[in-house]
Protein backbone atom coordinates (compact mmCIF):
# COMPACT_ATOMS: atom_id res chain seq x y z
CA UNK A 1 0.00 0.00 0.00
CA UNK A 2 1.35 3.42 -1.00
CA UNK A 3 1.58 6.35 1.39
CA UNK A 4 -1.19 8.23 -0.47
CA UNK A 5 -3.62 5.33 -0.07
CA UNK A 6 -2.78 5.12 3.65
CA UNK A 7 -3.51 8.82 4.11
CA UNK A 8 -6.88 8.53 2.32
CA UNK A 9 -7.98 5.75 4.70
CA UNK A 10 -6.92 7.79 7.71
CA UNK A 11 -8.86 10.81 6.44
CA UNK A 12 -11.99 8.72 5.81
CA UNK A 13 -11.84 7.35 9.36
CA UNK A 14 -11.45 10.82 10.85
CA UNK A 15 -14.53 12.38 9.15
CA UNK A 16 -17.08 11.19 11.80
CA UNK A 17 -14.86 12.67 14.51
CA UNK A 18 -14.53 16.00 12.67
CA UNK A 19 -18.32 16.38 12.43
CA UNK A 20 -18.59 16.31 16.24
CA UNK A 21 -15.94 19.01 16.76
CA UNK A 22 -16.67 22.78 16.90
CA UNK A 23 -16.14 24.89 13.81
CA UNK A 24 -12.90 26.41 15.17
CA UNK A 25 -11.34 23.04 15.86
CA UNK A 26 -12.30 21.80 12.39
CA UNK A 27 -10.52 24.72 10.72
CA UNK A 28 -7.41 24.10 12.83
CA UNK A 29 -7.34 20.46 11.85
CA UNK A 30 -7.85 21.35 8.17
CA UNK A 31 -4.86 23.72 8.40
CA UNK A 32 -2.77 20.97 9.92
CA UNK A 33 -3.90 18.49 7.29
CA UNK A 34 -2.85 20.89 4.56
CA UNK A 35 0.74 20.77 5.83
CA UNK A 36 3.07 18.36 4.04
CA UNK A 37 3.68 15.05 5.81
CA UNK A 38 7.26 13.92 6.12
CA UNK A 39 7.82 10.22 6.38
CA UNK A 40 10.54 8.93 8.69
CA UNK A 41 13.30 7.10 6.85
CA UNK A 42 13.57 3.39 7.53
CA UNK A 43 16.96 3.79 9.22
CA UNK A 44 15.59 6.27 11.76
CA UNK A 45 12.48 4.17 12.35
CA UNK A 46 14.70 1.36 13.55
CA UNK A 47 16.23 3.68 16.16
CA UNK A 48 12.87 4.82 17.59
CA UNK A 49 12.28 1.77 19.84
CA UNK A 50 15.77 2.13 21.30
CA UNK A 51 15.21 5.82 22.01
CA UNK A 52 11.87 5.09 23.66
CA UNK A 53 13.37 2.39 25.87
CA UNK A 54 16.17 4.75 26.92
CA UNK A 55 13.88 7.65 27.70
CA UNK A 56 11.23 5.59 29.53
CA UNK A 57 12.90 2.83 31.57
CA UNK A 58 10.59 0.42 33.33
CA UNK A 59 10.80 -2.84 35.23
CA UNK A 60 8.46 -5.78 35.31
CA UNK A 61 9.45 -6.58 38.91
CA UNK A 62 6.50 -6.59 41.28
CA UNK A 63 8.72 -5.23 44.09
CA UNK A 64 9.75 -2.00 42.40
CA UNK A 65 9.18 1.06 44.58
CA UNK A 66 8.02 -1.19 47.42
CA UNK A 67 9.78 -0.27 50.64
CA UNK A 68 9.80 -1.54 54.19
CA UNK A 69 10.99 0.22 57.33
CA UNK A 70 13.14 -1.93 59.60
CA UNK A 71 12.45 -1.01 63.22
CA UNK A 72 14.32 -1.60 66.46
CA UNK A 73 13.20 -5.07 67.61
CA UNK A 74 11.83 -6.02 71.01
CA UNK A 75 14.75 -6.86 73.29
CA UNK A 76 13.21 -7.79 76.64
CA UNK A 77 10.49 -6.69 79.01
CA UNK A 78 12.92 -4.71 81.14
CA UNK A 79 14.91 -3.23 78.23
CA UNK A 80 13.34 -0.43 76.21
CA UNK A 81 16.38 1.27 74.67
CA UNK A 82 19.93 0.68 73.58
CA UNK A 83 22.92 2.22 71.82
CA UNK A 84 23.31 1.73 68.08
CA UNK A 85 26.89 0.49 67.98
CA UNK A 86 27.41 -0.14 64.26
CA UNK A 87 25.83 -0.88 60.91
CA UNK A 88 26.99 -4.12 59.31
CA UNK A 89 26.03 -2.93 55.82
CA UNK A 90 26.10 0.28 53.76
CA UNK A 91 23.39 2.04 51.75
CA UNK A 92 23.07 0.33 48.38
CA UNK A 93 24.08 -3.10 49.70
CA UNK A 94 21.83 -6.06 48.99
CA UNK A 95 20.86 -8.17 52.00
CA UNK A 96 19.25 -11.56 52.27
CA UNK A 97 16.39 -12.34 54.61
CA UNK A 98 17.51 -12.63 58.27
CA UNK A 99 20.93 -11.19 57.40
CA UNK A 100 22.36 -8.92 60.09
CA UNK A 101 22.06 -5.20 59.37
CA UNK A 102 23.04 -3.52 62.64
CA UNK A 103 24.04 -4.19 66.25
CA UNK A 104 22.42 -2.57 69.27
CA UNK A 105 24.18 -2.60 72.63
CA UNK A 106 21.91 -2.98 75.65
CA UNK A 107 22.51 -3.07 79.37
CA UNK A 108 23.14 -6.82 79.29
CA UNK A 109 23.88 -8.09 75.78
CA UNK A 110 24.26 -7.01 72.15
CA UNK A 111 21.14 -7.41 70.04
CA UNK A 112 21.43 -8.07 66.30
CA UNK A 113 18.98 -6.36 63.92
CA UNK A 114 18.23 -8.65 60.97
CA UNK A 115 16.57 -7.90 57.64
CA UNK A 116 12.92 -9.06 57.68
CA UNK A 117 13.08 -9.78 53.96
CA UNK A 118 15.52 -9.65 51.06
CA UNK A 119 16.14 -6.26 49.50
CA UNK A 120 18.49 -3.31 49.06
CA UNK A 121 19.35 -0.88 51.84
CA UNK A 122 18.19 2.55 50.72
CA UNK A 123 18.77 4.76 53.75
CA UNK A 124 19.82 4.70 57.40
CA UNK A 125 17.32 6.48 59.64
CA UNK A 126 19.63 6.65 62.67
CA UNK A 127 23.32 7.22 63.32
CA UNK A 128 25.87 5.11 65.12
CA UNK A 129 26.17 5.80 68.87
CA UNK A 130 22.58 7.11 68.91
CA UNK A 131 20.24 5.96 71.66
CA UNK A 132 17.40 4.09 69.99
CA UNK A 133 14.16 2.80 71.50
CA UNK A 134 12.09 -0.28 70.74
CA UNK A 135 9.93 0.30 67.65
CA UNK A 136 11.99 3.24 66.34
CA UNK A 137 12.61 3.44 62.57
CA UNK A 138 16.12 2.25 61.83
CA UNK A 139 16.63 1.34 58.14
CA UNK A 140 14.71 1.99 54.93
CA UNK A 141 14.77 -1.21 52.86
CA UNK A 142 13.76 -1.42 49.18
CA UNK A 143 12.31 -4.83 48.46
CA UNK A 144 13.43 -7.01 45.58
CA UNK A 145 16.61 -6.72 43.60
CA UNK A 146 19.34 -9.26 43.08
CA UNK A 147 22.66 -9.85 44.87
CA UNK A 148 24.65 -9.08 41.71
CA UNK A 149 22.65 -5.98 40.83
CA UNK A 150 25.15 -3.56 42.31
CA UNK A 151 28.06 -5.27 40.56
CA UNK A 152 26.25 -5.17 37.21
CA UNK A 153 25.72 -1.45 37.54
CA UNK A 154 29.40 -1.02 38.20
CA UNK A 155 30.17 -2.96 35.04
CA UNK A 156 27.73 -0.96 32.93
CA UNK A 157 29.12 2.40 34.01
CA UNK A 158 32.45 2.10 32.18
CA UNK A 159 30.55 1.19 29.00
CA UNK A 160 28.85 4.59 28.82
CA UNK A 161 32.05 6.55 28.05
CA UNK A 162 32.97 3.95 25.46
CA UNK A 163 29.61 4.33 23.78
CA UNK A 164 30.06 8.10 23.90
CA UNK A 165 33.40 7.68 22.20
CA UNK A 166 31.78 5.60 19.51
CA UNK A 167 29.14 8.27 18.98
CA UNK A 168 31.80 10.94 18.60
CA UNK A 169 33.71 8.73 16.22
CA UNK A 170 30.53 8.18 14.20
CA UNK A 171 30.10 11.91 13.59
CA UNK A 172 30.21 13.01 9.94
CA UNK A 173 33.53 13.95 8.43
CA UNK A 174 32.32 17.48 7.91
CA UNK A 175 32.34 18.15 11.62
CA UNK A 176 35.83 16.72 11.90
CA UNK A 177 37.03 19.02 9.12
CA UNK A 178 35.46 21.99 10.84
CA UNK A 179 37.36 21.20 13.99
CA UNK A 180 40.66 21.22 12.11
CA UNK A 181 40.57 24.73 10.60
CA UNK A 182 39.61 26.22 13.98
CA UNK A 183 42.99 25.59 15.57
CA UNK A 184 44.65 26.95 12.41
CA UNK A 185 42.75 30.21 12.79
CA UNK A 186 43.64 30.32 16.47
CA UNK A 187 47.28 29.71 15.66
CA UNK A 188 47.46 32.95 13.70
CA UNK A 189 46.49 35.23 16.57
CA UNK A 190 48.69 33.17 18.87
CA UNK A 191 51.79 34.12 16.91
CA UNK A 192 51.67 37.78 17.94
CA UNK A 193 51.09 36.66 21.51
CA UNK A 194 54.24 34.61 21.25
CA UNK A 195 56.04 37.63 19.86
CA UNK A 196 54.97 39.63 22.90
CA UNK A 197 56.76 36.99 24.98
CA UNK A 198 55.13 37.12 28.41
CA UNK A 199 58.09 35.08 29.66
CA UNK A 200 60.52 38.04 29.98
CA UNK A 201 58.45 39.61 32.78
CA UNK A 202 58.58 36.22 34.48
CA UNK A 203 62.35 36.26 34.08
CA UNK A 204 62.41 39.77 35.49
CA UNK A 205 60.35 38.59 38.46
CA UNK A 206 62.87 35.83 39.11
CA UNK A 207 65.91 38.07 39.63
CA UNK A 208 63.85 40.48 41.76
CA UNK A 209 63.02 38.04 44.58
CA UNK A 210 66.64 37.23 45.38
CA UNK A 211 67.40 40.96 45.68
CA UNK A 212 64.38 41.48 47.90
CA UNK A 213 65.13 38.34 49.87
CA UNK A 214 68.72 39.39 50.38
CA UNK A 215 67.56 42.56 52.12
CA UNK A 216 65.00 41.10 54.56
CA UNK A 217 67.26 38.14 55.39
CA UNK A 218 69.44 39.99 57.89
CA UNK A 219 66.45 41.17 59.98
CA UNK A 220 65.02 37.62 59.91
CA UNK A 221 68.32 36.30 61.12
CA UNK A 222 68.26 38.87 63.87
CA UNK A 223 64.76 37.82 64.86
CA UNK A 224 65.76 34.18 64.76
CA UNK A 225 68.80 34.96 66.85
CA UNK A 226 66.46 36.46 69.44
CA UNK A 227 63.99 33.57 69.33
CA UNK A 228 66.38 30.75 70.21
CA UNK A 229 67.21 32.59 73.41
CA UNK A 230 63.58 32.03 74.54
CA UNK A 231 63.11 28.55 73.09
CA UNK A 232 65.51 26.69 75.42
CA UNK A 233 63.54 27.85 78.45
CA UNK A 234 60.31 26.63 76.84
CA UNK A 235 61.73 23.28 75.71
CA UNK A 236 63.64 22.55 78.88
CA UNK A 237 60.64 21.16 80.83
CA UNK A 238 59.98 18.58 78.08
CA UNK A 239 63.58 17.40 77.95
CA UNK A 240 64.36 17.53 81.65
CA UNK A 241 60.96 16.26 82.93
CA UNK A 242 61.60 13.25 85.22
CA UNK A 243 57.96 12.10 85.03
CA UNK A 244 57.84 11.02 81.40
CA UNK A 245 54.58 11.27 79.49
CA UNK A 246 51.64 12.73 81.43
CA UNK A 247 49.00 12.54 78.71
CA UNK A 248 45.41 11.57 79.49
CA UNK A 249 42.66 10.08 77.38
CA UNK A 250 38.95 9.81 78.07
CA UNK A 251 36.79 6.99 76.75
CA UNK A 252 33.03 6.93 77.10
CA UNK A 253 31.73 3.97 79.09
CA UNK A 254 29.69 1.51 77.08
CA UNK A 255 26.12 0.80 78.05
CA UNK A 256 26.94 -2.54 79.68
CA UNK A 257 29.63 -1.01 81.89
CA UNK A 258 27.29 1.81 82.88
CA UNK A 259 24.61 -0.71 83.81
CA UNK A 260 27.07 -2.81 85.82
CA UNK A 261 28.23 0.25 87.73
CA UNK A 262 24.65 1.30 88.40
CA UNK A 263 23.56 -2.12 89.68
CA UNK A 264 26.63 -2.63 91.88
CA UNK A 265 26.15 0.76 93.49
CA UNK A 266 22.46 0.00 93.92
CA UNK A 267 23.39 -3.25 95.65
CA UNK A 268 25.65 -1.47 98.11
CA UNK A 269 23.02 1.17 98.83
CA UNK A 270 20.13 -1.30 99.23
CA UNK A 271 21.39 -4.54 100.81
CA UNK A 272 22.95 -4.87 104.25
CA UNK A 273 25.93 -6.75 102.86
CA UNK A 274 28.17 -8.88 105.03
CA UNK A 275 30.83 -11.46 104.06
CA UNK A 276 31.84 -14.62 105.87
CA UNK A 277 34.87 -16.76 104.95
CA UNK A 278 35.95 -20.36 105.24
CA UNK A 279 38.73 -22.59 103.92
CA UNK A 280 38.16 -25.87 102.13
CA UNK A 281 40.48 -28.79 101.43
CA UNK A 282 40.24 -29.61 97.72
CA UNK A 283 42.12 -32.95 97.90
CA UNK A 284 39.11 -35.28 97.73
CA UNK A 285 37.39 -33.36 94.91
CA UNK A 286 40.60 -33.16 92.88
CA UNK A 287 41.19 -36.91 93.31
CA UNK A 288 37.64 -37.72 92.18
CA UNK A 289 37.97 -35.44 89.16
CA UNK A 290 41.33 -36.97 88.22
CA UNK A 291 39.89 -40.48 88.46
CA UNK A 292 36.71 -39.99 86.44
CA UNK A 293 37.32 -37.02 84.12
CA UNK A 294 38.53 -39.13 81.16
CA UNK A 295 35.63 -41.56 81.46
CA UNK A 296 33.10 -38.73 81.71
CA UNK A 297 34.67 -36.96 78.74
CA UNK A 298 34.52 -40.14 76.68
CA UNK A 299 30.91 -40.96 77.54
CA UNK A 300 29.36 -37.48 77.60
CA UNK A 301 31.86 -35.16 75.90
CA UNK A 302 31.91 -32.93 79.00
CA UNK A 303 35.09 -31.78 80.72
CA UNK A 304 34.43 -32.09 84.44
CA UNK A 305 35.45 -29.00 86.41
CA UNK A 306 34.97 -27.56 89.88
CA UNK A 307 32.05 -25.20 89.20
CA UNK A 308 29.58 -28.07 88.88
CA UNK A 309 30.64 -29.51 92.24
CA UNK A 310 30.21 -26.18 94.06
CA UNK A 311 26.88 -25.61 92.31
CA UNK A 312 25.61 -29.02 93.40
CA UNK A 313 26.89 -28.46 96.94
CA UNK A 314 25.12 -25.09 97.11
CA UNK A 315 21.84 -26.61 95.88
CA UNK A 316 22.01 -29.31 98.58
CA UNK A 317 22.92 -26.78 101.29
CA UNK A 318 19.88 -24.69 100.36
CA UNK A 319 17.64 -27.53 101.52
CA UNK A 320 18.83 -26.81 105.06
CA UNK A 321 19.00 -23.00 104.65
CA UNK A 322 16.23 -22.09 102.14
CA UNK A 323 16.55 -18.36 102.88
CA UNK A 324 19.75 -18.28 100.79
CA UNK A 325 17.58 -18.93 97.71
CA UNK A 326 14.93 -16.37 98.72
CA UNK A 327 14.62 -12.64 98.03
CA UNK A 328 13.02 -9.53 99.49
CA UNK A 329 10.35 -7.69 97.53
CA UNK A 330 7.88 -4.93 98.21
CA UNK A 331 7.65 -1.18 98.57
CA UNK A 332 10.55 0.77 100.00
CA UNK A 333 13.30 -1.48 101.31
CA UNK A 334 10.97 -4.50 100.98
CA UNK A 335 8.29 -6.04 103.16
CA UNK A 336 7.81 -9.51 101.62
CA UNK A 337 10.05 -12.60 101.49
CA UNK A 338 9.77 -14.78 98.37
CA UNK A 339 10.81 -18.43 98.87
CA UNK A 340 11.42 -20.61 95.82
CA UNK A 341 11.26 -24.35 95.22
CA UNK A 342 13.59 -24.09 92.21
CA UNK A 343 17.23 -22.98 92.00
CA UNK A 344 18.48 -20.88 89.08
CA UNK A 345 22.23 -20.41 89.48
CA UNK A 346 23.81 -17.35 87.87
CA UNK A 347 27.37 -18.14 86.77
CA UNK A 348 29.62 -15.09 86.51
CA UNK A 349 31.56 -15.05 83.23
CA UNK A 350 34.11 -12.37 82.34
CA UNK A 351 33.98 -11.03 78.77
CA UNK A 352 35.76 -8.25 76.93
CA UNK A 353 32.82 -5.90 77.46
CA UNK A 354 32.26 -6.75 81.12
CA UNK A 355 30.96 -9.31 83.56
CA UNK A 356 27.86 -11.25 82.52
CA UNK A 357 25.86 -13.76 84.55
CA UNK A 358 24.06 -16.36 82.41
CA UNK A 359 21.70 -18.62 84.32
CA UNK A 360 21.64 -22.41 84.73
CA UNK A 361 17.93 -23.20 85.02
CA UNK A 362 16.56 -25.70 87.54
CA UNK A 363 19.95 -26.72 88.86
CA UNK A 364 18.21 -28.75 91.59
CA UNK A 365 17.13 -31.29 88.95
CA UNK A 366 20.58 -31.69 87.36
CA UNK A 367 23.52 -33.84 88.35
CA UNK A 368 27.13 -32.64 88.27
CA UNK A 369 27.61 -33.62 84.63
CA UNK A 370 24.42 -31.85 83.57
CA UNK A 371 25.38 -28.69 85.46
CA UNK A 372 28.90 -28.75 83.97
CA UNK A 373 27.49 -29.13 80.46
CA UNK A 374 25.10 -26.20 80.92
CA UNK A 375 27.90 -24.00 82.31
CA UNK A 376 30.18 -24.86 79.38
CA UNK A 377 27.49 -23.99 76.83
CA UNK A 378 26.70 -20.66 78.50
CA UNK A 379 30.38 -19.80 78.81
CA UNK A 380 30.96 -20.40 75.10
CA UNK A 381 27.95 -18.28 74.17
CA UNK A 382 29.23 -15.50 76.43
CA UNK A 383 32.70 -15.51 74.87
CA UNK A 384 31.19 -15.57 71.36
CA UNK A 385 28.86 -12.71 72.29
CA UNK A 386 25.79 -14.82 71.49
CA UNK A 387 23.95 -14.69 74.80
CA UNK A 388 20.27 -13.86 74.61
CA UNK A 389 18.06 -12.01 77.05
CA UNK A 390 16.53 -15.32 78.10
CA UNK A 391 20.00 -16.63 79.02
CA UNK A 392 20.54 -13.66 81.34
CA UNK A 393 17.13 -13.17 82.92
CA UNK A 394 16.37 -14.33 86.43
CA UNK A 395 18.76 -16.11 88.72
CA UNK A 396 18.28 -16.87 92.42
CA UNK A 397 21.90 -17.45 93.52
CA UNK A 398 25.27 -16.47 92.02
CA UNK A 399 28.65 -18.22 91.97
CA UNK A 400 31.72 -16.19 90.97
CA UNK A 401 35.09 -17.85 90.40
CA UNK A 402 37.87 -15.31 90.71
CA UNK A 403 40.40 -18.07 91.19
CA UNK A 404 40.80 -18.51 87.44
CA UNK A 405 42.48 -15.07 87.44
CA UNK A 406 44.62 -15.84 90.51
CA UNK A 407 42.48 -14.21 93.19
CA UNK A 408 43.41 -15.49 96.65
CA UNK A 409 40.56 -13.87 98.56
CA UNK A 410 37.81 -11.33 97.89
CA UNK A 411 34.36 -10.11 98.88
CA UNK A 412 31.88 -10.43 96.00
CA UNK A 413 28.93 -8.05 95.69
CA UNK A 414 25.34 -9.32 95.78
CA UNK A 415 23.46 -9.35 92.49
CA UNK A 416 20.09 -7.88 93.46
CA UNK A 417 17.38 -9.01 94.03
CA UNK A 418 19.30 -12.12 95.09
CA UNK A 419 20.24 -12.65 98.72
CA UNK A 420 23.72 -14.19 98.51
CA UNK A 421 26.72 -14.79 96.25
CA UNK A 422 29.45 -17.42 96.65
CA UNK A 423 33.01 -16.47 95.72
CA UNK A 424 35.60 -19.10 94.74
CA UNK A 425 39.33 -18.39 94.73
CA UNK A 426 42.66 -19.84 93.71
CA UNK A 427 43.84 -23.23 94.96
CA UNK A 428 47.14 -23.02 96.86
CA UNK A 429 49.21 -25.72 98.51
CA UNK A 430 49.45 -25.04 102.24
CA UNK A 431 50.67 -26.88 105.33
CA UNK A 432 47.64 -28.23 107.20
CA UNK A 433 47.38 -30.16 110.47
CA UNK A 434 45.81 -33.56 109.71
CA UNK A 435 45.39 -36.02 112.61
CA UNK A 436 48.21 -34.39 114.54
CA UNK A 437 50.51 -34.27 111.53
CA UNK A 438 51.44 -31.47 109.16
CA UNK A 439 50.59 -32.22 105.55
CA UNK A 440 50.62 -30.18 102.37
CA UNK A 441 47.08 -29.90 101.02
CA UNK A 442 45.51 -27.89 98.15
CA UNK A 443 43.41 -25.29 99.94
CA UNK A 444 40.88 -22.72 98.71
CA UNK A 445 39.25 -19.77 100.44
CA UNK A 446 35.47 -19.50 100.13
CA UNK A 447 33.62 -16.21 100.57
CA UNK A 448 29.87 -15.84 101.03
CA UNK A 449 28.43 -12.33 100.80
CA UNK A 450 24.82 -12.22 101.99
CA UNK A 451 22.06 -9.73 102.70
CA UNK A 452 21.87 -9.41 106.47
CA UNK A 453 18.28 -8.17 106.21
CA UNK A 454 17.18 -11.70 105.35
CA UNK A 455 20.00 -13.96 106.50
CA UNK A 456 21.37 -14.05 110.03
CA UNK A 457 25.01 -14.80 110.70
CA UNK A 458 24.21 -18.29 111.99
CA UNK A 459 22.37 -19.24 108.79
CA UNK A 460 25.07 -17.81 106.53
CA UNK A 461 27.91 -19.55 108.35
CA UNK A 462 25.97 -22.83 108.47
CA UNK A 463 25.34 -22.64 104.72
CA UNK A 464 29.04 -22.11 103.98
CA UNK A 465 30.08 -24.94 106.31
CA UNK A 466 27.64 -27.27 104.53
CA UNK A 467 29.31 -26.46 101.20
CA UNK A 468 32.73 -27.12 102.77
CA UNK A 469 31.60 -30.56 103.99
CA UNK A 470 30.22 -31.59 100.59
CA UNK A 471 33.40 -30.50 98.77
CA UNK A 472 35.76 -32.20 101.20
CA UNK A 473 33.76 -35.45 100.87
CA UNK A 474 32.04 -35.46 97.43
CA UNK A 475 30.49 -38.89 98.09
CA UNK A 476 28.00 -37.21 100.41
CA UNK A 477 26.46 -35.44 97.42
CA UNK A 478 25.49 -38.84 96.03
CA UNK A 479 23.76 -39.91 99.22
CA UNK A 480 21.49 -36.88 99.69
Amino acid sequence: MSSSQLLRRLAAGARPILRQLPQGSRSSLRCLSSQPIRLVPALQRRQIPALISQSRPFSLSSHRHEEQIVKVPDMAESITEGTLKQFSKQPGDYVEQDEEIATIETDKIDVAVNAPTAGTIKEFLAKEEDTVTVGQDLVRLELGGEPGQKAEKGKEEPKSPASGAQETSSQPDGQKEESKPEPKQESKPESPKQESKPEPPKQESKPQPPKQESKPEPPKQKEESKQPQKLPSEQSPKVESPYGSREERRVKMNRMRLRIAERLKQSQNTAASLTTFNEVDMSALMDMRKRYKDEILKNTGVKLGFMSAFSKAAVLAMKDIPAVNASIEGAGSGDTIVYRDYVDISVAVATEKGLVTPVVRNAESLDMVGIEKAIAELGKKARDNKLTIEDMAGGTFTISNGGVFGSLMGTPIINLPQTAVLGLHAIKDKPVAIAGKVEIRPMMYLALTYDHRLLDGREAVTFLVKIKEYIEDPRKMLLV
